[in-house]
């Protein structure tokens, strides 16, 4: 089915090299005439020692010039008024007081003390009283553009459909180029029919009965980012429409006609509108400064077709990428197997962007009871999801792309997914060095015992959404019922397993706040302290401790992306990027956690949310 030639072997750790720091060592290399003896120069001796001592005389005044403003040879430090209110997430996970900053890298940590005494005359801010200081976070799986629709049009808010084809109307009216335009496809994003009253699938119908919705392109992702819900001239512009869609659905009527949604490969029916650049930085700005407000200085895409990676390689070379990107190449079945044809991208823009990984969807979601299971779902007899992949297709192209140099982010929901997704990696991975391939399951959400064990053994990395746990509980059990629900999100199992850890929130199907993410990880409770458990948190014995989930967020996720030797902690040579917090989340009582703000956020040293 694929080209799966052999090629040379090659390791995957050898492309991780970014662009970045890199030390020259510069010495003199012309070798001494045969038999001529090296004789003193007196004069340069004399003339050396003078320049030494001058150099050191007016060191103080060298670093009061070189703190001015934010020019290049800049030098200051960031200090918190508690001495170890620096979270440096090394290895030893050291608690420091100041990050000293020198140009783009972290210079130094230590004490006030150690800084005055080691730098001298060097400007230092002092955080408030309480605040800490973190490196900068990252987000694992988010979806930055799909972002940018849902704060265009935010349909989250919507408690039933009336209210859904409201918002859509009101967004028309609010943007004359949408208002005057009727030929703009209108696009949103969040719409969650489990919540519904109505307890159906949303229709056509319900948008075209509105006078100024009607004969427009209207194109509406689900919260769960699986179902598309579009407008009778949107269904018009596409069809005709096959009677069946391997690994998708098209839901219809009694009379077996299509009722305006597309479930996961049926959204393929369903044609992009053609963006310029100014669409998609329009987007991607909404992302970006969300990210900065949440302390956030990375972000991994987790699903990015061949033009948007090259939009998002031509702004990081032009220099207008506000945080890091770490982008996944969406593998489409009918498109074929390109980890022959594409190169990686790595470390463009200073260091603001990277694609070097694959990301494979194998099965659909749980909101949408299109995730694979091994039984019916508890609650929609007769379905049992379906595979988006095939699994023979996973077994033929995992070890091609590893083979190719690629990363491989496999996207697994249901149980029978993250099944067949283990047992390919398995066999993929014989013989090959983990460390350097470091392939990724997105989500592993319902998995059985065995194959948690299987992915621990493996070495494979987890990418897991905390706030996904607090958002699907409440219809969970319904999904699955009681025994099989006890597999989903088990993040402590996954973790005590031996897997890795990266956290992120799969946004815009969730707040991508950090801060959020680590309270959902550590309660698996509510912002208001609920659960279906009560208040003890939902199977309370699978959370992850503070450190556990703050490491998630920063140096393993910086792992998970090759980048841990320059992004992920706030140590000496590393990307000054760190994160100011009003308070100490990793200390203050748990129902204070979501009260911490972000005060400032920094990429390569300099203040670019906030302020210090």
């Amino acid at each position: 089915m694929f080209d799966t030639t052999p090629r040379p072997e090659v390791d995957v750790h050898s492309k991780a090299e970014e662009a970045g720091l890199v030390s020259e060592e510069l010495s003199e290399s012309t070798p001494l005439l045969p038999n001529a003896r090296p004789r003193t120069n007196w004069a340069k001796v004399t003339l050396a020692v003078t320049l030494v001592v001058a150099y050191y005389a007016a060191l103080p005044f060298v670093w009061r010039y070189l703190d001015r403003g934010d020019a290049e040879g800049t030098i200051y430090a960031v200090c918190t008024r508690d001495a170890d209110g620096v979270y440096t997430v090394d290895a030893q996970n050291t608690a420091t007081q100041c990050v000293v900053v020198r140009d783009e890298v972290v210079a130094d940590t230590g004490s006030l003390d150690f800084v005055q005494s080691t730098y001298g005359d060097i400007h230092v801010h002092f955080a408030p009283e309480g605040a800490t200081i973190l490196p900068g976070m990252t987000e694992s799986h988010m979806h930055t553009l799909l972002h940018g629709n849902y704060r265009m049009l935010p349909l989250e808010e919507a408690k039933n459909i009336s209210a859904a084809v409201a918002l859509v109307r009101s967004y028309i009216l609010s943007d004359p180029d949408v208002y005057n335009n009727n030929s703009k496809v209108i696009e949103g994003f969040g719409w969650d029919s489990t919540i519904w009253p109505e307890k159906r699938w949303p229709t056509a119908a319900d948008l075209d009965a509105d006078d100024l919705v009607r004969g427009r392109q209207v194109v509406l992702r689900s919260k769960d980012a699986h179902s598309y819900w579009v407008s009778g001239k949107t269904m018009e512009v596409n069809a005709p429409f096959p009677d069946e869609v391997e690994g998708g659905k098209i839901v219809r009527d009694e009379d077996g006609s299509p009722v305006g949604v597309f479930v996961d490969n049926a959204q393929n029916l369903i044609a992009y509108p053609a963006y310029t650049d100014e669409d998609l930085l329009k987007k991607f700005s909404y992302t970006a400064n969300d990210a900065l407000s949440f302390g956030i200085t990375t972000v991994h895409d987790a699903k990015l077709d061949p033009k948007e990676i090259d939009f998002f390689h031509r702004q990081a070379l032009a220099g207008n990428l506000k945080v890091r990107v770490y982008g996944m190449h969406f593998f489409d079945e009918d498109e074929g197997y390109f980890g022959n044809t594409s190169k990686p991208a790595i470390g463009a823009g200073n260091g603001f962007w990277a694609q070097r990984s694959v990301k494979i969807v194998a099965d659909g979601s749980l909101r949408s009871r299109s995730s694979c299971l091994y039984e019916d779902y508890s609650d929609e007899a007769g379905n049992r999801g379906f595979m988006r992949v095939p699994a023979q297709v996973l077994e033929e192209v995992i070890p091609a792309f590893l083979r190719d140099g690629w990363q491989v982010n496999v996207h697994g929901i249901g149980d029978r997914a993250n099944g067949y997704v283990v047992s390919a990696l398995e066999k993929a991975l014989a013989g090959v060095n983990v460390t350097a391939a470091r392939p990724r399951i997105e989500h592993a959400q319902i998995m059985t015992d065995e194959d948690i064990e299987r992915l621990g053994k493996l070495g494979v990395i987890a990418s897991i959404q905390p706030t996904h746990v607090t958002d699907d509980m409440w219809y969970a059990q319904d999904r699955l019922g009681p025994k099989r629900v006890e597999g989903l999100y088990a993040f402590r199992k996954i973790m005590d397993a031996g897997s890795r850890i990266t956290l992120g929130s799969d946004s815009p199907v969730e707040t991508m706040n950090p801060i959020a993410g680590i309270y959902a990880a550590i309660t698996r409770l509510t912002a208001d302290g609920r659960s279906p458990h009560g208040s003890g948190g939902w199977f309370p014995e699978q959370r992850l401790t503070r450190l556990e989930a703050l490491r998630g967020y920063t140096i393993d996720a910086a792992y998970a992306a090759f980048t841990e030797d320059r992004l992920g902690s706030l140590e000496r040579g590393k990307r000054a990027d760190y994160v100011v917090l009003s308070q100490d989340l990793m200390n203050v009582p748990v129902e204070e956690i979501l009260k911490t703000k972000v005060l400032a956020t920094a990429i390569d040293g300099k203040v670019v949310y906030g302020a210090l």
